[in-house]
């Protein structure tokens, strides 16, 4: 079997992770990828690193006219059983060249997460009779997006889920949390891995603190958030100022392999308000760090509050730093979530298992 995925990617992202989880996987079930991309991305680089041929468009975006002809040729050497789409854009690019070339190829594309609003151009290229199949991440992008689906796109829709890779385990850390930003050893270490984007609510992350530091006088938790600064990084740093948080946040911008540093957090808290996954979720649970979630994504799929770990509605901060308190301050109840949240990741959600699954799907869609 033969699968050609396309991808817009440019920067590193859960998109990207859940890709470099999936093809190896893949591979050591019979199926031979191609990933076409942007030249000189991670993406790029990614695939080179674990032998996953890549073919590279030099325009750092998919929609330009030479980019076309390029799929054209590369549809017509390699021969692909399946075309997998991993980005919004690569739906678009796909949507044009079908139009204009008539490409044969049965289409999936996954749809990774909802955003706050969907354009008139959105739902058509979503709704486009040429999708084969459209893979939802959890069951709440499903729901999300059925809001907008006619009713034979709605049919086509499936979840498989994001996943998470168990040779993680076997990662060493790149650094020493403690040491490289001073953090006393009797202070309790609230992490969070997200870029920030507006979707990872890093705010609700700061007002978190906010409520732990300053209006319960918890003086003895550091927070600390590893992703890549962007535009909002300022504004973001400038809440904590307004905060008097300072001494309590650590911000440090993006570290490589950052999931390497999970298990130096007694506590993951995630505050997004969306997601389709989040993959760094699953990586905590999978590396035995307790997680305080919002209510995103794969989270309801993966966490039974109480039982497993804690979730609470997004932007509830005074919600969530409660929760928090509650995991840090009982030591029985974290190793209750620990147990009981790795077993389902080996299980469920590892990424041999969720492979197989999406090569079923190839399977199914091959037979329409």
């Amino acid at each position: 079997m033969k699968i050609l995925h396309i991808s817009g990617a440019k920067g590193w992202g859960g998109n990207e992770q859940q890709m470099m989880y999936i093809l190896p996987e893949l591979a050591k079930n019979e199926v031979e990828n191609l990933v076409f991309g942007i030249e000189d991305s991670v993406l790029e680089s990614q695939c080179a690193k674990k032998s996953i041929s890549f073919i590279g468009v030099k325009d750092r975006k998919l929609n330009k006219p030479r980019n076309f002809s390029l799929l054209k040729n590369v549809i017509n050497d390699f021969h692909p059983d399946i075309i997998h789409l991993h980005t919004s854009d690569s739906l678009t690019f796909y949507v044009i060249a079908k139009i204009l070339f008539g490409i044969k190829p049965k289409t999936v594309f996954s749809k990774k997460g909802m955003g706050t609003s969907s354009s008139f151009l959105s739902n058509l290229k979503y709704n486009f009779k040429g999708l084969a199949s459209i893979i939802c991440v959890s069951n709440s992008v499903k729901r999300d997006l059925g809001k907008i689906l006619n009713e034979k796109a709605k049919s086509k829709t499936v979840v498989v889920h994001d996943c998470v890779s168990l040779e993680i385990l076997n990662l060493k850390p790149v650094l020493d949390l403690r040491e490289t930003y001073k953090i006393d050893s009797e202070l309790k270490v609230v992490g969070n891995i997200a870029n920030h984007s507006n979707a990872k609510d890093l705010p609700t992350f700061i007002y978190v603190a906010d409520e732990v530091v300053n209006k319960l006088n918890r003086k003895d938790i550091k927070f600390i958030q590893i992703g890549e600064f962007t535009k909002n990084t300022p504004e973001l740093q400038q809440l904590i100022k307004d905060k008097g948080l300072e001494d309590a946040i650590i911000f440090t911008d993006k570290i490589e392999n950052a999931s390497s540093l999970v298990p130096q957090f007694d506590a993951f808290l995630m505050t997004s308000q969306r997601e389709g996954g989040p993959t760094s979720v699953l990586e905590a649970m999978l590396l035995g760090t307790p997680v305080v979630s919002t209510q995103v994504g794969v989270v309801p799929d993966v966490i039974q509050d109480g039982k497993n770990g804690f979730i609470a509605p997004v932007k509830d901060f005074k919600q969530l730093a409660a929760k928090v308190l509650t995991l840090l301050d009982n030591e029985s109840l974290k190793s209750e979530f620990v147990v009981k949240s790795k077993e389902i990741i080996q299980n469920d959600f590892n990424a041999e298992n969720i492979a197989k699954q999406t090569k079923e799907e190839y399977l199914r869609v091959m037979k329409l």
